[in-house]
């Protein structure tokens, strides 16, 4: 059950952020509104999932994942500019979620 609070908290910050951009500078009533309850949700779910997971790797695959996710719904949805610097720096946190986690597994 750790893991599935981690996805849902991951879903709900990439909501989060998605609606903070939506926001446009908190000008936009709705979508800050959805900023706050999203990044809420997402905290509560984090903090679920460190009960049983630790604290390293859920942070990591919490905030690793998220920049992805974000990175890509930034590329699809707003427009942005993907580059090989980009597409590198997602491969490289790909790789350093992956390490913690592997490198955790082994401590056990």
């Amino acid at each position: 059950m750790h893991w599935l609070y981690l996805i849902i908290a991951i879903l709900l910050e990439v909501s989060g952020t998605t609606c903070m951009k939506l926001s446009d500078g908190f000008s936009k009533l709705v979508p800050t509104i959805f900023v706050f309850i999203f990044y809420g949700l997402s905290f509560t779910f984090v903090s679920f999932a460190l009960k049983v997971l630790p604290v390293a790797v859920t942070y990591a695959i919490w905030s690793g994942l998220g920049t992805a996710a974000i990175t890509i719904i930034g590329v699809l949805w707003f427009g942005e500019q993907l580059n090989a610097i980009k597409l590198i720096s997602l491969l490289l946190i790909i790789i350093g979620v992956a390490g913690l986690h592997f490198g955790q597994e082994q401590l056990r």
